[in-house]
């Protein structure tokens, strides 16, 4: 069962060849013999997990139905899960259990899901690689010696080494698509205000989008629908219309404007990767696709911006966490200075420290101007690049990564290399459009991805490009070895 998609778990619920109790118990059992080489889950909710499935079964033996009824998911550690500890992979959260739901937590439970358990994460959703969590690394099912991205690397580990069939994830700069690319899955970011922030830990929340990771862009959109829709708790949340996004898998591609930037193919791309990128373009041509090069001439300046503008953001939400209220407090404070210093420092990692103090600094009187407005003077002038491609094609095409995953430490000791490795996923972010990642090949036995990036709101073309190409390749039905 573990080898079964969302699509096919639906299918074999429905037709009453398993019980949801009979999956999740599976599933259950094989989290706790093989987590333990990957180190995927934060914490393990067994008990309402059972619950949530034998409720499933009834409702569906009721005759009710749904796509995710009875479903098992899990849910990245920073979705507040109420009675449930909630660590954004922090020391600094490690003992708070929220008292209440996310939205996208109570939207999928309402439509039956199960959640098996909290993935790890790398702390505050800061890093690349998942090695910033304060409960160790996770390792990539593929190689286990090298990293399945970040800051989602928990739930994408998870969902390649078959523990479950998907999880919930978030995007800041390539958190979702990343970590897709790495581990050979499918990964979608919504447009921003798709899906509602409320109740996720911001980290910076002018470019955190919450969406789905799964093997298949049929699953992305199962767990997408359940996961979308306007809600007034949340200010940024948009008041649009959600498709039905299965049903849009299947349209033609005849005649689809793929652009393709030519700023993708510089010399800081690994060539093995270019030609697997031209490979996929050659399938979706097959397809009836057209191509043509376009240009995004600011690309070149979206990471300065870009590690402006979070860790900015970053420094105004961290301030809530001061010891006083919840969280992590530290022994025996002298006064309410030494309680905050010690609080923060003791509590947060390294990964995150560095950042609340670029975004602070940043932020400071007589630096405001120099860097965060002009910072976000670049975010318009890529917002303008992509309206004025999307003038001209249907989606953009190219790389999801520069180079496949790294071994775990390579680059602990140099930031910034880490940081320019989100060089393709994070303009996606900085204009608040939707991006997906799905397999596109091997370089030396490890994942590479496909980007797909398209207009505000068009998820629906994504999945059907993403979906078409799936039924013409088998990429994405590639396993790990031992899993």
């Amino acid at each position: 069962m573990h080898h079964m998609t969302l699509a096919e778990i639906a299918r074999g619920l429905a037709d009453k060849k398993f019980s949801s109790v009979e999956l999740t118990q599976t599933l259950l059992a094989r989290i706790a013999q093989l987590d333990p080489q990957i180190n995927s889950f934060i914490s393990l909710t067994q008990d309402l997990a059972l619950s949530q499935a034998k409720a499933a079964d009834e409702r569906r033996a009721n005759g009710e139905s749904g796509a995710l009824l009875g479903a098992p998911i899990a849910h990245k550690d920073l979705f507040c899960t109420q009675g449930i500890r909630t660590s954004c992979g922090s020391k600094m959260l490690d003992n708070f259990k929220a008292p209440y739901d996310a939205t996208v937590v109570a939207k999928l439970a309402a439509a039956g899901a199960v959640t098996l358990g909290k993935t790890n994460m790398d702390e505050f959703a800061m890093g690349s690689a998942n090695e910033s969590s304060w409960y160790g690394a996770v390792k990539n099912p593929w190689n286990l010696e090298h990293v399945p991205g970040g800051s989602s690397g928990g739930s994408a580990a998870a969902v390649a080494a078959r523990l479950l069939p998907a999880a919930t994830a978030t995007d800041t700069g390539g958190s979702i698509r990343q970590p897709a690319a790495f581990t050979n899955l499918t990964g979608l970011k919504p447009t921003y205000g798709r899906v509602s922030r409320w109740g996720m830990i911001a980290y910076a929340s002018s470019l955190d989008q919450g969406g789905p990771l799964a093997r298949t862009a049929e699953d992305c959109a199962i767990l997408l629908q359940g996961m979308a829709g306007f809600d007034p708790n949340d200010s940024t949340s948009i008041d649009e219309p959600v498709p039905d996004y299965s049903a849009g898998l299947n349209g033609s591609l005849q005649g689809l404007r793929i652009g393709v930037p030519k700023e993708y193919f510089s010399a800081g791309l690994d060539p093995r990767i270019a030609e697997l990128i031209h490979n996929s373009i050659k399938e979706l041509e097959k397809l009836g696709a057209v191509i043509k090069q376009i240009s995004l001439p600011n690309m070149q300046h979206a990471i300065p911006a870009y590690y402006v503008i979070a860790p900015a953001e970053a420094s105004s939400n961290l301030s809530r966490f001061d010891g006083v209220r919840f969280g992590y407090r530290c022994e025996n404070p002298e006064n309410l200075e030494d309680l905050y210093k010690r609080s923060r420092g003791e509590g947060f990692g390294s990964e995150v420290q560095r950042r609340i103090m670029v975004g602070a600094y940043a932020l400071s009187a007589g630096y405001y101007d120099a860097y965060y407005l002009k910072a976000q003077k670049i975010r318009r002038l890529v917002k303008n690049d992509f309206m004025s491609a999307f003038n001209e094609v249907d989606i953009i095409l190219g790389p999801t990564t520069p180079n496949p995953a790294w071994k775990l430490g390579a680059k602990s000791s140099d930031p910034v290399a880490a940081y320019l490795e989100d060089v393709y996923t994070i303009t996606a972010n900085l204009a608040g459009l939707p991006g997906l990642s799905m397999p596109a090949g091997f370089v030396d036995g490890l994942p590479v991805g496909v980007q797909l990036l398209a207009p505000y709101f068009q998820e629906g073309r994504l999945l059907n490009v993403a979906h078409q190409y799936q039924l013409n390749t088998d990429w994405h039905t590639r396993t790990p070895t031992g899993f």
